[in-house]
């Protein structure tokens, strides 16, 4: 029996419990690829194929066993517009986030269509296979989107999520919690100077240096993706919730 899915609905939750109170614990966006171990009435208890993320999800999802992707959303979003082939195109209130997988059906000048009659803007995608390697443009582009808790998208992300984004643009594996995170490297020998491309782990928080004086982080208290400096938000971490740096690596 077919047990590979993958994602035709654009965010889906994936929660701590099968229930609908339960905690978000991260999202499958479009494109992505899971299996389901499980299921109950209204859940199925799936593992996320790229990073082996484990959750339930709600039954009312679309889905497809035959799908390959061979493009990639490369902006922050990419807004999804309805339309027949040669009519005009009307936008939704839906968007593709970044990162998400998709094939082009047809395309009509600037637009390419990826479901029958839903289409997206051709210079927002790029080919499935492109390596980005400034790692600052890629981050820098959830900037002040809203902090959220097991979020990965322009609508909610959270500090790990806005890490591992980078390296499964890039089709690297990097695990979806700082907790599995932080073992991923050999630590660099933690001093009060760092340098861009610093990674800094707290217990529970990741941030990242874009240069020797300040960091990019997904911060709770502030709700949203915001630069500081680093030295500063060391000394708030400590201050606020009694944590120190536990380790250091390069991306």
């Amino acid at each position: 029996m077919q047990n590979n899915f993958f994602s035709k609905s654009i965010i889906i939750d994936v929660l701590e419990k099968p229930n609908k109170k339960s905690n978000i614990s991260s999202q499958i966006i479009y494109g992505e690829k899971f299996k389901i171990i499980s299921k109950n009435k209204n859940y199925f208890k799936i593992k996320n194929l790229y990073d082996n993320y484990t959750g339930f999800i709600n039954k009312k999802i679309k889905v497809s066993t035959t799908f390959k992707p061979t493009h990639k959303i490369k902006t922050l979003k990419s807004k999804v517009y309805f339309g027949l082939d040669k009519k005009r195109k009307r936008p939704s209130n839906k968007w593709l986030p970044f990162g998400s997988e998709l094939k082009i059906i047809k395309k009509d000048k600037n637009f390419i269509m990826f479901e029958k009659n839903q289409w997206t803007k051709l210079n927002n995608i790029c080919l499935n296979s492109k390596i980005e390697r400034n790692f600052l443009k890629i981050l820098k582009l959830f900037l002040n989107c809203p902090y959220k808790w097991g979020g990965k998208t322009f609508k909610g992300i959270d500090c790990s999520a806005l890490i591992q984004n980078y390296y499964k643009y890039n089709k690297k594996f990097f695990p979806r919690d700082t907790v599995d995170q932080i073992r991923q490297k050999k630590s660099l020998k933690i001093k009060k100077k760092f340098k861009k491309g610093d990674i800094i782990f707290w217990k529970g928080h990741v941030a990242l240096c874009i240069n020797s004086k300040n960091l990019i982080h997904a911060y709770g208290p502030k709700k949203k993706v915001l630069i500081m400096p680093i030295q500063n938000t060391i000394k708030r971490i400590e201050k606020t919730a009694q944590l120190k740096v536990k380790k250091v690596f390069k991306i």
